[in-house]
């Protein structure tokens, strides 16, 4: 599920010195495309980073009509990420989706591209790059990524990997739930009993990707079976809104960290009261572009401005077959199952030797939320200099 910890995934992309953010490709989800279109613009603003361009991208799902979230982010969509990256070596970026909890978010001052399209925009941004160097990162519905992979089928050849946000195991995958309300134990997804949302919303060409023998290889799936473990804690908020985390000391927060201490505020009360978690929101979307930095992209070895990468525990080196249940109608449509399995995701271990879809069980937390709160006042100083230039 996107939105609200796109802004982070965002903030990461475009302020870690080791990522190059080329675009942000809006998608259908968990608000209206010309919503997310505009909220993707505002982040953006609020980061200082309006120079990176913006491309609305698929209105619905490939074959169904389009399904929202806005009972989790809010009816004021931010967006979702299908993005591009290179590492730098640079990475690249491009997303859509929802949220509500500020009123300070700034209107966006360049508007979205509209004379070319998304999947030729990012057609054109991969194939720029050297071969085998340039990612793909998707945080929201796997749509966009889809239309691009299957219209120019040379984009998958020479892209060096891909990084979604999205999909649920269960099963004690990770050993952490996804929902702490009383009979929900066995639950696997979050926007049904068995799918997570940006799978469901899209099933179908979620599907295209996972059994694709050229692009699965090269796909790394965040599951909110590792996202759980990634909680904005109070002691996390209170660093993002200006705590020293070592002697204690409060900033006065800049605009933009209260806009993101606001999100946070209001996404763990509304985690709290459907999922029961109580101890602070789960952050999806940055995981996705935090794979670009850690130990499962060699490319991180040798990157400009990363000073380790971040550990992740592939269960050594473990890779699965991945298969999406496309059978049956979204439970928003009438006459619907209401149990039916929709946009589960279902693994299983490839054979020895045989290529699969990377899935991480586990990271250093600690480690990733110190490279959040890096970027974080790399954005302050970005914005306090194009301030002091105007």
């Amino acid at each position: 599920m996107g939105s609200i910890s796109d802004a982070f995934a965002i903030l990461l992309a475009a302020h870690h010195p080791a990522l190059k953010l080329l675009g942000v490709s809006t998608v259908h989800g968990n608000g209206s495309l010309e919503n997310t279109t505009v909220n993707a613009g505002s982040i953006l603003e609020a980061i200082g980073r309006s120079d990176i361009p913006v491309y609305p991208g698929a209105k619905k799902p490939f074959c169904r009509k389009a399904v929202h979230a806005e009972n989790i982010h809010g009816t004021i969509p931010i967006f979702t990420c299908s993005a591009i990256y290179h590492i730098t070596y640079t990475l690249r970026l491009l997303g859509a989706s929802g949220i509500d909890g500020t009123d300070l978010l700034p209107a966006p001052t360049k508007p979205a591209v509209t004379n070319v399209s998304a999947f030729v925009a990012m057609r054109e941004a991969l194939l720029s790059q050297p071969k085998d160097t340039a990612w793909v990162v998707a945080t929201g519905t796997l749509t966009n990524i889809a239309i691009l992979f299957a219209t120019f089928p040379e984009v998958a050849e020479h892209v060096r990997g891909i990084s979604i946000m999205g999909g649920a195991i269960g099963g004690g995958f990770s050993g952490v739930p996804i929902s702490k309300k009383e009979g929900d134990e066995l639950r696997v997804g979050n926007i049904t009993p068995w799918a997570e949302f940006n799978i469901y919303c899209d099933p179908e060409s979620a599907q295209s990707i996972f059994s694709s023998p050229v692009l699965a290889p090269k796909t790394t799936l965040v599951t909110v079976d590792l996202t759980h473990q990634v909680l904005a804690t109070k002691a996390v908020q209170s660093r993002i809104l200006g705590f020293d985390g070592a002697t204690g000391e409060k900033q006065s927060p800049s605009v933009l960290r209260q806009i993101l201490h606001a999100l946070l505020t209001y996404f763990a009360g509304t985690y709290d009261s459907v999922f029961g978690i109580s101890a602070g929101p789960p952050l999806h979307d940055p995981l996705a572009v935090a794979i670009l930095l850690s130990n499962l992209n060699d490319q991180a070895k040798k990157a400009d401005g990363l000073k380790e990468q971040l550990p992740f525990d592939d269960a050594s080196g473990a890779r699965y077959n991945v298969s999406i249940v496309t059978d049956g109608l979204h439970h928003c449509v009438d006459g619907a199952d209401l149990q039916g399995e929709v946009g589960r995701t279902n693994v299983s271990p490839c054979l020895d030797g045989v290529g699969g879809v990377t899935i991480p069980c586990s990271l250093d937390v600690d480690k990733f939320w110190e490279t959040i709160y890096d970027c974080l006042d790399r954005a302050d100083r970005w914005n306090l200099e194009r301030v002091q230039t105007i």
